[in-house]
């Protein structure tokens, strides 16, 4: 199941308040140019943010997410229907002949069991023209970010049109690599309810991410830096090979 911030009704619609600026995702526009990608799938799309970037360039866009709230959150800001919004995830998007797939943020990293990942590499596949390319970030583990969360714990309370103030707190909540888990609670300074979100990540090397995609029919063609965090994240690019 998806973690509450994405599926409760009062989490969802006020997670872009606090992404603010979505710098990472400039990147991907320049990757689905770079390959002249016209058909993209975006999985893990959340509140659309990616999503409406690239149809707002032209592109055919398919969004899954399993976070119902959010994706609610994403149609909102595509009145016309430009993008075809999927509630579910990589194994039910059916064959689309993608011309590239993207996963950001920490969405390669919710996947902690072996199987999971397995699926979705797998449901991307089948996603994908023969071809196609995979994209996709992931934070580099011997970076210790969690060390940096852990030391950044001062509550942020931010003012949201239609919403009210609500106060952020964060903390790590438990650390045993490769998983490492933390908790969102937010506050609603206007009727003073508290709701709270717990997330786990995996953090996986470069050689297991690389050995994962050769063995579920990808090639890697590069391994990048993210540009907004430099050195902190893996970017991997796959080619579909079968």
């Amino acid at each position: 199941m998806p973690d509450a911030i994405f599926t409760h009704p009062r989490l969802a619609p006020i997670y872009d308040a606090f992404q603010q600026d979505r710098d990472d995702l400039t990147a991907y526009l320049g990757i689905a140019d770079e390959f002249g990608a016209d058909h993209v799938l975006d999985v893990g799309c959340g509140t659309g943010c990616l999503a409406i970037l690239l149809a707002d360039s032209g592109r055919t866009v398919v969004g899954v997410d399993p976070a119902e709230a959010s994706l609610e959150v994403a149609k909102s800001k595509d009145p016309t229907g430009r993008i075809t919004w999927v509630h579910g995830d990589a194994t039910t998007v059916p064959a689309l002949g993608a011309d590239l797939a993207l996963m950001t943020g920490n969405v390669a990293q919710v996947f902690l069991t072996d199987d999971g990942w397995t699926q979705t590499l797998q449901g991307i596949h089948a996603a994908l023209r023969p071809g196609g390319h995979l994209v996709f970030e992931t934070r580099r583990p011997e970076r210790r970010a969690w060390e940096e969360w852990a030391a950044d714990t001062a509550p942020v309370p931010l003012d949201i049109p239609g919403i009210g103030s609500v106060e952020q707190r964060f903390e790590v909540t438990d650390v045993s690599p490769p998983l490492v888990s933390f908790r969102y609670t937010y506050r609603f300074l206007a009727d003073g309810a508290v709701v709270t979100s717990d997330s786990t990540l995996r953090f996986r090397d470069r050689d297991e991410v690389e050995s994962s995609l050769v063995a579920h029919g990808y090639r890697v063609l590069d391994v990048r830096q993210a540009p907004d965090r430099p050195g902190r994240e893996f970017v991997f690019i796959a080619e579909r090979t079968t």
